[in-house]
């Protein structure tokens, strides 16, 4: 495949709406990390290769510096819905026409996700169900919450985006042309027809395009979700209701400890222009007793066996240290969350300061003890047993 550097940078002005509502996003996740998908088929969040790491898409917090992955029709007078297919994460985004009907279907591959890795994979179906019609494609990655510059190295169906020692290739099975840093593409499809495009964050190898096949065989990520949801004990009357929280809730934890984050996001506020815009992306020992709960409640122990031996480790940790426990912990347990501020963004509808990391951390908040142990007494009766050492610790 030939290939070249770009590096002198482009203006491009994308059709994209400025700060869209926090509520009209959908997410899809591998259970390590996630992404956040606006109505206008613009994946906005994206950090990687965990929930706490730096960005690589992050327009939710900057239009123009934070970056974005737009799929979209060309025709700007679309009317859009969303939802997700039937027991599943994979998020579909439907563009409605005069002149015919246009999806775009989203998820991230599930594949041993108890396991730490790098790699993670976005893959981003397009097609055209009635009529024909013409798609945009931008790829606008800012790599480190927009602070790290990037190279650009493109082949006709693939380029891969270089920012100090990540990678990241963008393979398609439509031409992809590079305008400056960033790839865009424009394609028409008929009726019928699909196209695919998969980011793969930490890549094996080279850019160098995908068979549609490829993309078809990724879709069994739909079988993981059916038969997890196979597990569930739930019988009410609002099962769709229940199946999708508990889908959500598994989304936001993090598979190789099992400890959930209390959101996927940082920096948006509580009040629009206001100055209280948190870091969530980790795990309060509080939300996540009540996660817990609400696994439990629906059948699903090993989950919540999972998070009581993570959160066991932390009650040893701190117990030789003789330290009090945290309030909140990242995802692999660790406890360095010291703050700061990325002033370079302009924040969601100029909510600011931006923040990353979390101050209150070192916060000595007494109520934990009692949910910490809140968590444990329903797994205790749901037939989880915690060995003598576990409880003398505790």
């Amino acid at each position: 495949m030939a290939t070249q550097t770009v590096e002198a940078p482009t203006e491009v002005r994308p059709r994209r709406r400025r700060y869209p509502p926090i509520e009209t996003h959908g997410v899809i996740g591998d259970l390590q990390t996630a992404a956040l998908i606006t109505e206008g088929g613009t994946i906005d969040w994206f950090c990687c290769p965990r929930f706490d790491s730096p960005s690589v898409f992050a327009s939710l917090l900057d239009y123009e510096k934070g970056g974005h992955f737009q799929i979209t029709p060309e025709d700007p007078g679309s009317v859009v819905r969303q939802l997700y297919l039937p027991d599943s994460a994979i998020l579909v985004t439907r563009f409605m026409t005069e002149a015919g009907v246009g999806e775009v279907e989203d998820f991230m591959p599930i594949h041993e996700p108890e396991k730490v890795t790098a790699r993670h994979r976005i893959v981003r179906v397009i097609r055209s169900v009635r009529g024909d019609m013409k798609f945009r494609l931008e790829c606008a990655p800012r790599f480190d919450y927009g602070r790290q510059t990037h190279d650009l190295k493109m082949g006709q169906h693939g380029a891969t985006f270089t920012a100090g020692s990540t990678s990241m290739n963008l393979n398609a099975t439509m031409p992809l042309t590079a305008a400056g840093t960033d790839v865009h593409a424009e394609f028409v499809l008929h009726e019928g027809e699909e196209a695919g495009v998969i980011l793969d964050f930490s890549p094996e190898g080279s850019a160098a395009g995908i068979e549609r096949e490829e993309v078809e065989r990724l879709q069994n990520t739909i079988d993981d979700w059916s038969q997890w949801l196979r597990r569930s004990t739930y019988e009410g009357r609002w099962r769709d209701v229940v199946q999708r929280s508990a889908m959500t809730l598994r989304m936001l934890t993090y598979a190789p400890t099992g400890a959930p984050v209390a959101a996927l996001t940082t920096g948006l506020p509580e009040l629009v222009g206001g100055e209280r815009n948190w870091d969530y992306r980790y795990t309060w020992l509080r939300d996540a007793s009540f996660s817990v709960y609400a696994l439990l409640a629906l059948g699903y122990r090993d989950e919540a066996i999972k998070f009581l031996r993570w959160t066991q480790q932390r009650v040893v940790d701190h117990k030789q240290g003789g330290t009090p426990l945290k309030i909140m912990y990242r995802v692999d347990g660790t406890s360095d969350l010291d703050e700061y501020t990325l002033d370079h963004f302009e924040g969601w509808r100029g909510s600011r300061p931006v923040r990353i990391g979390n101050g209150a951390a070192d916060q000595r908040q007494l109520d934990i003890y009692g949910e910490v142990i809140d968590s444990i007494y329903p797994a205790h009766q749901a037939g989880v047993q915690v060995a003598n050492q576990g409880w003398t610790d505790l």
